[in-house]
């Protein structure tokens, strides 16, 4: 007999990956696959620990953790953790079960031995086979009391770790203490900046004219600190500018904030959890720009010879790179700041990390493309570019081209383009002469068809060539993983490194799908 049962999620959280709780509550009655049931204590085998997954609402083909050593049984139950997987799939489920939107954890067993009582299954032997994600629970007393981990923890051993420590400790605590710890603070999988402040504090008291008029009075009745002060703030303001204080406002000017428009020009695909290289099995034929043979089928006269042509694929490699950065602060810029000192650090570390893999995309496409026939510079090249790029991808590819990459001064040249009674071409107003939509205001629009990507990360910063690439998103994909933070205190002098780090890698799938601009 196969039996499914679950429990209640209270917290997940994306930056720490391990989830630890009561999976198996004994001698309670809950709602399973089969009814209403109530395990024995030891009824549960587990075996080895390292092979039960962690999967998606019971479907074995998306499995996003396993099942750490760490387990113990108690008199009220089974506690155990799990280790998420880093991959886009595992981060999908953190996220979900952290905004409780997947908030139930299921247990699927094979029962071995049991005995119908008069409202319920009593199971006294079954086997675990599974644990997952699902949303509602099965048993008010089986719920996630703690998650916990560091990202970059090592995989789950036979030995216990600090930070396996909370199974057993949630496991014999009392009550009280579980409750708490059933809490964990979660912090947010995509922090939102709104007001990053650095504060100061002036160290003269006089900071407004109130202030003066008070310490005037003072010392004319004879204050000797207030005469000093009234002294220095009769001097010049050039000589003495602490007595002009200096006002930090809630805001934060910063020009780093530019996106991946190269990336989200591509198909995107999920980076596998290990390995350093990635292939994927390729027929793409010379006219596509591969070295495949594709099988052919001809017309033969009646008795006629069959044709036999041998149909050969290649493996497409991708080479996976680590992309990180780095910050060290001190102990007292930390423990002094504003707290959206935090999220604005944290937002400037993911500015940086996203340009530079949309950066390294950029000229991966500009690499693996190929040229279209030179053209002039101005809006008559760009329509002839166009045309001939969309007829070449379809005519080797069978894909179309979709998306059109341009460069800062392309951009230029399409919001200034203009008929011969001088309207614009690609802004206008009237639909007789609109011949697509490219604004100052956004750098998504569409030119002849194709969505255009505005992207100020290309090498090449004129209208020349490789300003421009125009392409099937088939042709070319992203794999990316999820991008994470850690932090590293050096003791010796009380400083801090921040640091982000993710990996990608990219497969250029059909190069006669990736047409790059090339000026005559």
């Amino acid at each position: 007999m196969k039996l499914t049962f679950s429990s209640q999620i209270e917290a997940a959280d994306t930056e720490r990956r391990v989830i630890a709780g009561k999976i198996v509550p004994f001698e309670e009655v809950g709602n399973t696959s089969v009814g209403k049931v109530v395990f024995a204590k030891g009824s549960i085998e587990i075996g080895d620990a390292g092979k039960i997954k962690m999967l998606m609402q019971h479907r074995p083909e998306k499995p996003i953790g396993r099942m750490q050593s760490n387990y113990k049984e108690t008199e009220d139950g089974i506690y155990a953790s799990f280790k998420i997987s880093s991959s886009m799939q595992g981060q999908d489920a953190l996220i979900l079960a952290g905004e409780q939107l997947i908030d139930g954890l299921s247990v699927g067993v094979d029962v071995n031995k049991s005995v119908q009582k008069k409202d319920y299954l009593y199971v006294t032997s079954a086997t675990l086979r599974e644990v997952s994600l699902v949303e509602s629970p099965a048993f008010s007393a089986a719920q996630v009391t703690k998650v916990a981990a560091s990202e970059n923890e090592a995989e789950d051993t036979n030995q216990t770790t600090e930070s396996e420590a909370p199974v057993e400790d949630l496991a014999t605590a009392p009550q009280e203490a579980k409750a708490e710890a059933a809490t964990p603070t979660v912090e947010a999988a995509r922090p939102t900046i709104t007001a990053p402040v650095i504060q100061t504090s002036v160290r003269s008291p006089i900071n407004s004219m109130a202030k003066y008029t008070e310490h005037k009075i003072k010392a004319a009745l004879g204050s000797e600190d207030s005469k000093l002060y009234i002294a220095a703030a009769d001097d010049s303001f050039s000589t003495n500018p602490a007595f002009n204080p200096t006002q930090y406002l809630t805001e934060f000017v910063t020009n780093t904030r530019f996106g991946t428009p190269a990336i989200d020009a591509c198909s995107q695909g999920t980076l596998p959890a290990s390995g350093m290289t990635i292939n994927v099995p390729s027929l793409v034929t010379s006219a596509g720009g591969g070295t495949g043979v594709a099988p052919t089928v001809t017309v033969e006269a009646e008795a006629g010879a069959v044709s036999n042509t041998g149909m050969e694929t290649a493996y497409l490699t991708g080479t996976v790179s680590k992309y990180s950065g780095m910050n060290t602060l001190s102990v007292e810029l930390l423990e002094r700041s504003d707290p959206n000192f935090y999220a604005e650090l944290t937002q400037q570390l993911q500015n940086a990390y996203l340009t530079t893999i949309d950066t390294a995309v950029l000229n991966a496409l500009i690499s693996a493309g190929t040229y279209a026939t030179g053209t002039t510079a101005d809006s008559d090249g760009i329509i002839a570019y166009t045309s001939e790029a969309a007829k070449f991808v379809y005519a080797n590819t069978g894909y179309f081209a979709q998306n059109y990459i341009g460069n800062p001064a392309q951009w230029q040249a399409l919001m200034g383009a203009v008929d011969s009674t001088k309207r614009p071409i690609y802004n206008a107003i009237q639909p007789m002469n609109a011949a697509g939509d490219v604004r100052p205001t956004s750098i998504r629009g569409n030119v002849l068809g194709l969505d255009l990507y505005v992207d100020k990360n290309f090498s090449e910063t004129t209208f020349d060539d490789n300003s421009a690439i125009i392409l099937a998103p088939e042709a070319f994909t992203v794999y990316r993983s999820p991008q994470a933070f850690m932090s590293v205190n050096v003791v010796s002098n009380l400083q801090v490194q921040v640091a982000i780090y993710g990996f990608m890698a990219t497969i250029a799938k059909m190069p006669y799908g990736i047409i790059k601009f090339a000026k005559a």
